[in-house]
């Protein structure tokens, strides 16, 4: 179990415990500090303030696994395998002290054999091996990890933390790196596990089957964590009903304050007139009245000063750009694509102004492959990609865009801006002014770019993209790291666009809310495994 108090993490705490069946999910805009309470709650950071009670085996799934020189699958799945392996050789030094007829072995036997039950320790290798397969890790226990893709170290990672029984599983973004099947596990081994559990996630299926409750980081009007009970449905209406109440007081307060502002402006006005009078006829007149006008002028400055705004204002929306792409005007044609040992073709596509795409497959099947070959970025093997003239062409791969990590978000924008504009492929006037976008706020735009979360960058690599007003936009696992809040948000954005649009993703939800979208399944897909495909809608 894991109780705690935790101040920054802030504000003025937590202090609900993730005991045996808690289903706590961890939400928030990208850059709380959902990973933070994470590795507060599992030792790995000292809270500032607050403590942490412990209790039992806590597992950490963390966004990203380093590669240390010297490791392999099977010293990764040794390590895990570690505990239930020592308890088993506890129980059997316990048996043999209690067949020799040892002083207190009966205690000793019953503590081994209590720790060993509770590890389920005889069946933890099988799990484990069961637990790589599903989730398509690697199973040859002699690779190096340093080998193997992000995805791939993640998968067996995972697949250790979900074989080996713990009391308490910590997960952050499981779903990344998962493909269809693997989401499919992930769920199941979720819902069995009679531990407690922590999630952060933006997968939206996920925190409806798995989480009661959510404990929800974002700025309040009072600046404190919420806790709602219930599912996902029921926090979504609870946070939407807060922040119409918020919004709407703070716009009736700065609705109040300016209608003071210029209630002081007019008496000021008045008095200026009426103090000091020009001469001739009405001088005196205009000279008794002005005390009245002085007393008002002091009325409505006091008035305004007593007048309080204490309605912080809400965080910023996405906002995306008008995009001003003709309705099918072309973009880019595809023919006979294909990239030998990771995208079998041919692929055929056509994508115009307003088209939609949504690619599935399972991971290996090459849809980052392709997208990149839309992009440019890769040549094909076979085949060739035609981009029209004077069309514009972004990609927002899964993970993040490598950035120097000394400058800080703006800056980064505005180098990609002058690029753009010198390289000929946007007008200044014509570029995106950042702080339209709604995608990072005051505090974000300011801070250094190695210093922002995983999902404060993938922000970052949405607004660069959007920069230079693109006409065909290649989106690669777009909700990775992201928000529940801004995927709802960047989900009616794509469906609105007047841009066309590729889509390559793993997430149930997204696929629900795509389902209408033309679909690309690459061999091996979900789908009927069509290779090619003309995205008209």
């Amino acid at each position: 179990m894991l109780s705690g108090v935790l101040n920054n993490c802030r504000p003025n705490s937590w202090t609900r415990p993730v005991s045996a069946r808690s289903r706590v999910a961890v939400v928030s805009e990208n850059g709380r500090g959902k990973t933070t309470l994470l590795h507060v709650l599992a030792g790995v950071v000292t809270p500032d303030e607050g403590t942490v009670r412990r209790t039992g085996t806590i597992g950490l799934a963390r966004q990203e696994l380093s590669a240390r020189d010297g490791e392999t699958v099977g010293s990764l799945t040794a390590e895990a395998l570690g505990p239930p392996l020592a308890a088993l050789a506890a129980l059997d030094a316990a048996t043999l002290a209690l067949a020799e007829g040892e002083p207190a072995a009966d205690d000793r036997y019953a503590a081994a054999l209590d720790a060993a039950t509770r590890l389920d320790a005889w069946d933890a290798g099988r799990r484990v091996d069961v637990a790589l397969a599903a989730l398509g890790a690697c199973r040859d226990r002699d690779r190096p990890l340093s080998t193997l893709s992000v995805g791939q170290r993640y998968r067996v990672r995972l697949a250790c933390l979900l074989g080996v029984r713990h009391d308490v599983l910590l997960l952050d973004e499981p779903t990344n790196h998962l493909d269809a099947d693997g989401l499919d596990f992930l769920t199941r081994r979720l819902r069995a596990h009679d531990g407690g559990l922590a999630v952060v996630s933006h997968d939206r299926a996920l925190l409806r089957d798995v989480a009661n409750r959510f404990l929800d980081l974002d700025p309040t009007r009072d600046g404190r964590p919420r806790l709602y009970a219930g599912g996902y449905d029921a926090w979504q209406a609870a946070r939407r009903r807060e922040r119409e109440r918020w919004e709407q007081d703070h716009e009736e307060q700065q609705a109040e304050h300016r209608r003071l502002q210029e209630a002081a402006s007019r008496a000021r006005d008045r008095l200026s007139t009426g103090w000091r009078p020009d001469k001739g006829t009405g001088k005196h007149q205009r000279q008794s009245r002005a005390p009245g006008v002085v007393q008002a002028l002091k009325r409505q400055q006091d008035a305004l000063e007593a007048h309080r705004v204490d309605v912080p204002e809400p965080p910023p929306v996405l906002r995306w750009p008008d995009l001003a792409v003709r309705p099918g005007a072309p973009q880019a044609r595809a023919h006979g694509v294909a990239v030998d040992g990771r995208l079998p073709g041919p692929v055929d596509l056509t994508l115009d102004g307003g088209d939609r795409l949504l690619v599935t497959g399972p991971n290996g099947a090459g849809k980052s492959t392709l997208l990149a070959v839309l992009a440019g970025a890769l040549e094909p093997t076979d085949g060739h990609v035609r981009a029209a003239r004077g069309a514009r062409i972004v990609l927002v791969t899964q993970e993040t865009a490598e950035q120097d990590p000394a400058l800080t978000a703006r800056e980064v924008y505005r180098r990609h801006v002058e690029r753009l504009v010198a390289g000929g492929t946007v007008r200044d006037a014509d570029a995106v002014p950042l702080g339209t976008l709604g995608l990072l706020g005051s505090d974000a735009l300011r801070t250094p770019v190695g210093r922002m979360s995983q999902g404060q960058q993938r922000r970052l690599d949405l607004a660069l993209a959007l920069s230079g007003r693109p006409g065909l936009v290649l989106l690669d696992e777009p909700t990775n790291h992201l928000s529940s809040a801004l995927v709802e948000e960047l989900t009616g954005a794509i469906r609105g666009t007047s841009a066309a649009v590729v889509v390559a993703t793993h997430d149930r939800q997204l696929l629900r809310d795509l389902a209408d979208w033309p679909r690309l399944d690459l061999p091996g897909g979900p789908g009927p495994g069509a290779r090619s495909c003309t995205a008209r809608t």
